[in-house]
């Protein structure tokens, strides 16, 4: 389970950062809520006349959040050894307080299409300012409100966000998250990266979030 080994990753690599660690369950099918509880970690539950969708997941668990600061971590994605240090050292920063941060995009994988990914990957953060979800988002709470936070949208949303913090606002750490390698192995290397761009470039033309949802499966 994704959920499980993100949370041990968290717990090994956190350090002394003073954290609260929420989970938002999307009416899950599976025992993420047991594993979340385990692990200490806040639950919470979407209420059945909301929408589904990550967009609603992100916003339901900020909601819920009571630090000056947030950070927003997908299921499937894990922290590495030194990203703790480095959330720490630009939260510290005074200059970094109206700023968001993502970080270094790597597939769990040993194949050379993932080193691919992980380039296209790169280009597309520094060159447009377009980091997605699995990456991270690192912000303060003030932040996040003056823009709105998350929309509660089905798909897209780490897209919608970052365009409303705007390049200017975006900064870009070094230390990798590492994400599973599963839809690429289950899908293609090629075919899910050509998706996801069909899915980009139609979200810019104006498609509603819910033609997209089914494109995008």
């Amino acid at each position: 389970m994704h959920l499980e080994k993100t949370l041990v990753a968290i717990k090994a690599t956190v350090g002394s950062l003073d954290y609260e660690c929420i989970v938002a369950d999307g009416h899950s099918s599976d025992d993420t809520v047991a594993v979340a509880k385990r692990f200490g970690a806040t639950v919470v539950l979407l209420d059945d006349a909301l929408l589904p969708g990550r967009g609603v997941q992100l916003r339901e668990g900020a909601h819920v959040a009571r630090g000056e600061w947030l950070f927003f971590l997908h299921a499937d994605t894990k922290p590495m050894p030194a990203w703790a240090e480095e959330a720490r050292a630009f939260m510290a920063a005074p200059e970094n307080h109206h700023l968001a941060a993502s970080f270094r995009f790597v597939l769990e994988s040993q194949k050379p299409q993932a080193r691919r990914i992980e380039q296209l990957v790169a280009w597309r953060t520094r060159a447009l300012g377009l980091p997605y979800g699995d990456q991270g988002l690192l912000l303060a709470r003030a932040v996040y409100d003056a823009i709105g936070g998350f929309t509660s949208i089905p798909i897209m949303e780490d897209v919608d966000i970052v365009r409303r913090l705007g390049k200017s606002r975006l900064a870009f750490l070094d230390t990798a998250l590492l994400t599973s390698a599963e839809r690429y192995e289950r899908e293609g290397y090629w075919k899910r990266p050509l998706r996801n761009l069909l899915c980009l470039s139609l979200y810019f033309l104006g498609v509603p979030a819910k033609r997209l949802l089914r494109i995008y499966g």
